[in-house]
C-alpha cells in the first residue's frame, strides 16, 4: 500500500528550456501538495543530477536547444544508478508521443497543458514508481534471505556430516551416476576396497567391479581373491538404489578369502536439489561384530 504522504514527498525534477513552463508546472505541483521540487533549464546536466538525487519523477520537455529530450533519455538509459527511467515527456507534437514511449518514457503530457491531465498523470506515475521501488526492495530482501538461508543450510549440512561421521564407521556420497564423490572413515581398511574416482593411480594387480545400469560402484579389491558377497542381499540393496528409495540399517554380508564371515550395516537416502532433481545418494555404514 502506497501512502499519500509518500506520493506528495516524491522528489520531482522539471526539465524545460522555458522558465515560464517551469514556473507553471512548479506552481501546479505546489498547489497539489507536492513539496520536493527541483528544476533545470539545462538538459545536459540531467543525467548527473539524476545519478546524484535519484528522482522519483522527471518531467522532461522534448523540444530543447543543444540537447533534446530524446538525447536526454538516451543518456538516462545508460545511467546504472537506476534501472527504471521515471520520465514523463512534455510535448506539443502528437507524432513525438509514440517515439518517446519507444525511447523509454513512461507517459506523456500534451502541450498546451491541461491541469487535470497533468495532476492525474503525475499522480498515477508516482504510484507506479513507488510500487516499483517496493518491489525492488522486496527482491533485495528476498535475495538476502535466500543467501542467509543457504548459508544456514550449508552449516547445517556440515554439522550433519560431522555427526554422522562420528556415529558411524564411514560416511559416503555418490552422484546421480552412482560414482563415489566422498568417502570418509576407515572404509578402505574395513572392506578392503578402493574407490576408482579417488585412487585412479592405484597399482593394485587384481580388480573386481560391481557394475549396474544405475549403481556402478566401481570397487577394486585389495585381495587377489575376491570375497564371496551374499548376492541376494546385494541384489536387494541394489533394487532399493535403483528405485531411489531410502534404506535404514540394511545388513549385507560376505565371506572373505580366509573363510571369515563379515557383516555390514548401511543406511542411505537419495539426495535432491532445489528443483527436486535427483543428484545422488548419501549414507553411513558400520561393521557389525563377528560372532
Amino acid at each position: 500500500m502506497i501512502e499519500p504522504l509518500d506520493i506528495l514527498n516524491a522528489h520531482i525534477l522539471i526539465v524545460d528550456d522555458q522558465e515560464s513552463n517551469i514556473s507553471l508546472l512548479r506552481q501546479l505541483l505546489i498547489e497539489s501538495g507536492y513539496s520536493n521540487i527541483s528544476a533545470t533549464t539545462n538538459p545536459q546536466e540531467v543525467c548527473a543530477l539524476h545519478r546524484k538525487h535519484r528522482y522519483d519523477l522527471i518531467l522532461l520537455d522534448l523540444q530543447m536547444p543543444v540537447m533534446d529530450g530524446f538525447e536526454v533519455m538516451a543518456g538516462l538509459k545508460t545511467n546504472h544508478a537506476d534501472a527504471y527511467m521515471p520520465v514523463i515527456v512534455l510535448t506539443a507534437q502528437p507524432g513525438h508521443k509514440l517515439r518517446a514511449l519507444q525511447a523509454g518514457a513512461k507517459d506523456f503530457i500534451s502541450k498546451p497543458f491541461d491541469l487535470l491531465e497533468i495532476k492525474t498523470r503525475i499522480y498515477n506515475m508516482l504510484v507506479v514508481r513507488f510500487l516499483y521501488k517496493k518491489l525492488e526492495n522486496y527482491n533485495k530482501l528476498l535475495e538476502q534471505t535466500v543467501q542467509e538461508r543457504t548459508a544456514e543450510l550449508r552449516e547445517s549440512e556440515a554439522r550433519y556430516r560431522s555427526l554422522t561421521e562420528l556415529a558411524s564407521d564411514w560416511y559416503w556420497e555418490q552422484d546421480e551416476n552412482m560414482k563415489f564423490t566422498k568417502v570418509s572413515g576407515p572404509v578402505l581398511e574395513m572392506l578392503g576396497i578402493q574407490v576408482d574416482s579417488m585412487l585412479e593411480d592405484s597399482s593394485i594387480a587384481e580388480a573386481s567391479s560391481v557394475n549396474n545400469s544405475t549403481g556402478d560402484l566401481n570397487l577394486k579389491q585389495n585381495n587377489h581373491k575376491k570375497p564371496d558377497w551374499n548376492e541376494k542381499e546385494r541384489a536387494l540393496l541394489q533394487a532399493k538404489i535403483n528405485a531411489r528409495e531410502p534404506f535404514l540399517d540394511f545388513v549385507f554380508s560376505r565371506v572373505t578369502a580366509d573363510g571369515l564371515q563379515q557383516k555390514f550395516q548401511v543406511s542411505g537416502e537419495p539426495m535432491f536439489d532445489w528443483h527436486c532433481k535427483f543428484i545422488g545418494y548419501r549414507g553411513i555404514g558400520v561393521a557389525l561384530p563377528t560372532r
